[in-house]
């Protein structure tokens, strides 16, 4: 027979459990948003910080090549439309056999509106030369979307000018209650 020592500390723990596990119940949320990003110039938002190791070394590989970036993000694909924060992350090229694949951490901090002061934290391998989408998991967030989980599709929308692009992307990303 357990002591009521024990009973104790076993009601402890799974109100503890309970807390921390919310109510099980679960809301998934489709967000849909354009990243506007400027490749060169005095407003680039994109920077290589290393080379290839390789490419010193007299070949002409990207491998290992690490950039980082600081996007706009915003509600239509014009660069006048609604500001909604920024994508800011770095892309390694890791790929020796595909210098377009990356390997990219993103995180997307919302500065107004619903989400204002949340992120999503996208990982995963693209295909910048791929047709089609690019598709991320949705790693986690803090704010609104704390124990999230889901996905990212990103498809290349256009370039506006020769050192501007802009992507569209469709987030699905689940939180628990």
């Amino acid at each position: 027979m357990p002591t009521p020592t024990t009973i104790i500390c076993l009601l402890t723990f799974l109100a503890v459990l309970a807390a921390a596990t919310g109510d099980g119940t679960t809301t998934t949320t489709h967000l849909h948003f354009y990243i506007h990003e400027t490749f060169a110039g005095d407003n680039a938002t994109t920077a290589s910080l290393a080379p290839s190791p390789l490419a010193v070394a007299g070949s002409n590989s990207s491998f290992g090549s690490v950039g980082a970036l600081d996007d706009e993000l915003r509600e239509g694909s014009d660069a006048a439309s609604r500001y909604l924060g920024r994508v800011e992350g770095l892309v390694v090229q890791a790929d020796l056999g595909n210098p377009a694949a990356a390997w990219t951490l993103l995180t997307l901090a919302f500065a107004g509106g619903d989400y204002n002061g949340s992120t999503l934290v996208l990982d995963g391998r693209v295909d910048f030369g791929a047709a089609g989408d690019m598709e991320r998991a949705v790693a986690g967030g803090t704010g609104r979307f704390r124990r999230a989980r889901g996905y990212s599709l990103m498809t290349k929308f256009g370039n506006p000018t020769p050192n501007t692009g802009v992507f569209e992307m469709d987030v699905y990303v689940t939180t628990m209650a």
